[in-house]
């Protein structure tokens, strides 16, 4: 599990990296004193959980936890600071934990553990994740392998979904499709999830956003601002 810990007290980082290193699930691949570097970083390399102190020069903790909430992969937002008047705001960027200073030794193992074991669960679950899926057309249902799949686009209660001259119909939401499919497949859009192995032009649109055209398919699909920098990384757009 990748961490961050970003913190402008030099011995409150210290004594956290001391029993991050107790544990070898852990790798600390960064350490800010400053929010704005940490952010940059953030941006270039995936991070799985952050320690964040919230009073920090130049831009404060909550103000990054709310640029990272925003992530199309965020990671798990562990507070640690000395004041407990954020901890609702700390709830509404669904912090993992919120921990005050100065914190016992059985808190921060406590919520470390807790890390740990969630992360072992998501990555089970990733294990598990589907090849094939069942789609229904009228009464009928067939089953295709997920790389036959192009785009699947939100549809009231149910999900279109696109293959080559054909269109089906998921009875799933398109937000629990997501969390099953497997990484080749990204939410561009609120109403979209792509095949990124079908895309065959990326055409620059409005606001630095995109418009994409997927093989054998006549319909322009739009990545969303909120998505953009995610979708860049992915396909190495500078």
């Amino acid at each position: 599990m990748k961490c961050v810990i970003v913190d402008d007290e030099y011995p409150a980082r210290t004594e956290l990296k001391y029993f991050l290193e107790n544990y070898k699930e852990l790798e600390i691949v960064g350490e800010f004193e400053d929010s704005i570097p940490a952010l940059s970083f953030f941006e270039k390399n995936n991070v799985d959980v952050i320690f964040l102190d919230i009073n920090m020069p130049n831009m404060n903790g909550m103000t990054l936890a709310n640029i990272l909430s925003k992530f199309n992969r965020k990671p798990k937002i562990v507070f640690i600071t000395a004041h407990a008047k954020y901890a609702v705001e700390a709830f509404g960027v669904r912090a993992f934990d919120y921990i005050l200073k100065p914190y016992s030794k059985e808190k921060i193992t406590g919520c470390i553990e807790s890390l740990i074991e969630s992360y072992n669960k998501v990555n089970m679950e990733k294990e598990r994740e589907i090849t094939r899926i069942t789609l229904w057309e009228g009464e009928k249902m067939f089953v295709f392998p997920l790389e036959k799949i192009l785009v699947f686009e939100a549809c009231d209660r149910e999900t279109k979904v696109f293959l080559q001259n054909k269109i089906y119909f998921s009875k799933q939401k398109i937000s629990c499709l997501e969390k099953e499919l497997p990484k080749n497949f990204f939410r561009t859009h609120r109403s979209y999830i792509v095949n990124m192995n079908k895309i065959n032009e990326i055409v620059p649109w409005f606001n630095s956003t995109y418009n994409l055209k997927i093989e054998n398919l006549d319909l322009d699909i739009p990545v969303s601002r909120n998505n953009l920098k995610e979708f860049r990384k992915l396909l190495k757009i500078k």
